[in-house]
């Protein structure tokens, strides 16, 4: 979406564009099921659960963080991520509402 274009949009659609973009990748699935199951885990975890390369693991995480569904701290060397469950929560009710006043009436 172009810088110019966004302001055609409302925060809501937006929003709902950032989610949908975590959600359309199956590795960004993946990281998140696997950062679901653990209390934090390190990059390199993430690495050896979902069997791709640690820059693309970076690449997916970045999506995710700027979707601000994660939280984290430095350890070390080493960046330890969490889920943010209250954003998640939000996004639930984002979707929720979404399809809520969608209908299918329309054919």
């Amino acid at each position: 979406m172009g810088a110019t274009k966004t302001s055609l949009h409302t925060t809501e659609q937006i929003e709902i564009a950032e989610i949908a973009k975590v959600l359309a990748h199956p590795a960004r699935v993946a990281i998140l099921q696997y950062i679901a199951r653990q209390e934090n885990c390190i990059c390199n975890d993430i690495v050896d659960e979902v069997g791709l390369s640690q820059p693309t693991i970076s690449q997916h995480l970045q999506v995710i963080r700027k979707a601000g569904l994660l939280k984290g701290n430095f350890e070390g060397r080493n960046f330890c991520y969490c889920l943010d469950v209250a954003r998640f929560q939000e996004f639930q009710k984002i979707f929720t509402s979404f399809f809520n006043t969608t209908t299918a009436s329309c054919c």
